[in-house]
């Protein structure tokens, strides 16, 4: 786990335990980098995590303010805006991954469209399964081109592609379009869902891009209807 992984969660056990009361003030950035030994940065990436979580926001001028646990949060939930991804967001001790389908290829019309590429750019196409506690979660259906993520492997499919992206390849995400919308399951779904014929199905239809505008990654991310919710905290100041 990261620094600010471990920060954050430290600061969410107080906030659940009420050392920190909603609507009362975090100490400030410069107090918890020295309480914790870390960078001031650090704390700022664990502030964020959080305010991603709905925990905290940040108020203009005062600093951080606790909102507390909401009800309506579920253990496994996830920010609509995050894309930290799965291990990042759940912990590398928690969460697996099951290559199905790992080829390259050329992309169809679609694909040439949502990731911006001609007819002979190869592409990755992958199929995994992510499991949270050796349990099924999350079915991804991905396409990533060959010339923004070379020698992508087996291997790494197997961790977290994320990590490897960030910190083998240098690349940083500039943002991501999400649509999500309830499916019906298909052969994969029954397969390694474990969904039923009728068993709703919710998925999140991304296209990422990076820093410098390339388009880097569609996908489709596929639960049971019941073993996710994407969340949105509004602030207004």
């Amino acid at each position: 786990m990261k620094k600010y992984q471990t920060v954050a969660e430290k600061i969410k056990e107080r906030i659940i335990a009420g050392q920190y009361k909603p609507q009362s003030l975090l100490p400030n950035q410069s107090e918890l980098a020295k309480e914790f030994g870390v960078s001031k940065i650090t704390i700022k990436n664990a502030l964020d995590r959080l305010a991603h979580e709905g925990l905290v926001y940040k108020k203009s001028g005062m600093g951080t303010c606790v909102l507390g646990i909401a009800p309506m949060l579920g253990r496994h939930d996830s920010s609509v805006d995050s894309i930290s991804g799965l291990t990042a967001q759940q912990g590398s001790e928690h969460v697996s991954s099951k290559v199905i389908k790992f080829d390259v290829a050329f992309p169809s019309e679609d694909i040439c469209q949502k990731l911006n590429l001609k007819s002979n750019d190869p592409v990755y196409k992958i199929i995994r399964l992510r499991l949270l506690d050796n349990e099924p979660f999350i079915l991804e259906h991905t396409y990533m081109p060959v010339g923004l993520v070379p020698n992508l492997s087996k291997d790494v499919l197997e961790h977290s592609v994320y990590s490897y992206i960030h910190h083998e390849l240098g690349i940083r995400f500039g943002g991501a379009y999400r649509k999500i919308h309830a499916a019906k399951p298909d052969e994969y779904d029954l397969k390694y869902l474990g969904a039923a014929q009728d068993t709703p199905i919710l998925e999140v239809e991304q296209i990422l891009w990076t820093v410098n505008g390339g388009n880097i990654e569609y996908s489709r991310a596929r639960n049971l209807y019941d073993a996710r919710s994407y969340t949105v905290v509004e602030i207004s100041d």
